[in-house]
C-alpha cells in the first residue's frame, strides 16, 4: 500500500496529461484507441454521448459529495476494490492489472479513485488514453506511454511505501 503524505497532495492537483475545457474537445483523440476513464462525471458524460470506455473507474461520488448519477455501464464486468483517500492499495493495483487484461471492465472502488491514474498508466498499454476530470477546470488526457510511465514512477516517490506490488 502507498501513502501520500498531506505535503505533497498540492503536487497531484496539476493536471497529469493535456487540460482540455470540454469532454467535447477531447472526443476527437478518442478514435481508434483503448479509453479508460477516472471518475463518475467524466465516465456518464462519455456514456451519454454513446462512447464507451474500455475501462471506467467510480467511486460514487463527485467532489467529495455523492455523484447522484453514477454511471451503471451495461455489458462490462464490475470488479470491486477497496482504497481509502491519499492511498494507492494493492487492490486498487491488482484490480486495474486484471481491468486491463480483459476490457470491458467498470472498477468501483469503495474509498477514493482519485489517485487511480498513476497506476492506471502503469498498467495500461502503449497508446491507450486515460481521462480525468480536472476539479473546476475540464477534462485531462493523458496518452500511456514512456514518457507517462515515466512521470507515473516519479509521482510514486512522493509516497510512502508499505509493500506495493507493480508491474
Amino acid at each position: 500500500m502507498l501513502r501520500l503524505p498531506d505535503e505533497f497532495r498540492d503536487l497531484f492537483k496539476r493536471p497529469f496529461g493535456i487540460l482540455f475545457k470540454t469532454i467535447d474537445e477531447v472526443i476527437p483523440h478518442l478514435s481508434g484507441r483503448a479509453v479508460y476513464t477516472v471518475g463518475d462525471v467524466v465516465t456518464d458524460t462519455l456514456l451519454s454521448r454513446g462512447i464507451y470506455p474500455d475501462i471506467a473507474i467510480i467511486d460514487g461520488y463527485t467532489m467529495r459529495s455523492p455523484f447522484l448519477k453514477t454511471p451503471l455501464y451495461a455489458g462490462a464486468r464490475t470488479i470491486k476494490v477497496a482504497n481509502p483517500a491519499g492511498m494507492i492499495t494493492n487492490e486498487l493495483i491488482l484490480g486495474l492489472d486484471d481491468a486491463v487484461s480483459d476490457t470491458p471492465a467498470l472498477v468501483f472502488v469503495e474509498g477514493e479513485e482519485d489517485l487511480a491514474v498513476i497506476p492506471l498508466v502503469l498498467a495500461a498499454e502503449d497508446g491507450a488514453v486515460i481521462l480525468y476530470g480536472q476539479p473546476n477546470e475540464g477534462v485531462v488526457l493523458r496518452l500511456v506511454d514512456d514518457e507517462a510511465r515515466m512521470e507515473a514512477r516519479k509521482l510514486l516517490t512522493f509516497f510512502i511505501d508499505s509493500n506495493a506490488t507493480f508491474k
